[in-house]
């Protein structure tokens, strides 16, 4: 299906909006990319974007970067994704140069130190808003499994002092197995 210039300029501005307007970290644009994608334009649904959140978030890099880069290629292939990540990466790359000419100034300037401070609790909030709604959307599903790797994943990132990736690699093999035993295993063998 070939994609029109109104398109593409729509998935520009959303990336180039979101990621603008968007302080704390690639987990804060998270739920912002969902309202957008999902619930405004409606071009993915709730459960897709969990996924491409899931996949976005164990790839190496920036979760925002990695998040526009699987929406921009889900909805336009290679063009998308490139369209994506231009107006992910534009606006911080824009306030950090500005930002680098008055660095000395804003360095010292306590209503910056305090304005900063304060969105810190702000993003503190958008993130625990991130992990109910993921959380949620898990629960939705009713099945079991997921559900009990989300809390043991949880668990054992909060009370040990095993890496991340580790559990990340776990989880994510237990996904695929479970993906392919739903996918390609009957109860009598392989499906035909």
């Amino acid at each position: 299906m070939k994609k029109d210039t109104s398109f593409y300029w729509t998935l520009f501005m959303s990336t180039f909006t979101l990621s603008a307007f968007t302080f704390g970290g690639g987990y804060v644009i998270v739920p912002l990319m969902q309202k957008r994608f999902v619930h405004e334009l409606k071009w993915i649904n709730e459960e897709e974007m969990l996924d491409l959140v899931a996949i976005a978030q164990s790839s190496p890099g920036p979760i925002a970067v990695n998040a526009s880069i699987i929406i921009g290629y889900r909805m336009a292939g290679i063009p998308g994704a490139i369209i994506s990540v231009i107006g992910t990466s534009l606006p911080p790359l824009i306030i950090i140069t500005i930002i680098s000419y008055f660095y000395l100034a804003f360095r010292d300037n306590s209503i910056v130190n305090a304005v900063l401070l304060g969105m810190q609790a702000g993003v503190a909030a958008v993130i625990v808003n991130v992990v109910i709604g993921m959380a949620k959307g898990i629960t939705k599903t009713k099945k079991n499994l997921p559900i009990i790797v989300m809390i043991l994943a949880f668990l054992v990132a909060s009370f040990t002092s095993i890496n991340i990736v580790i559990i990340l690699v776990i989880c994510g093999a237990i996904g695929a197995y479970t993906t392919y035993k739903e996918t390609h295993l009957t109860k009598g063998g392989l499906k035909k």
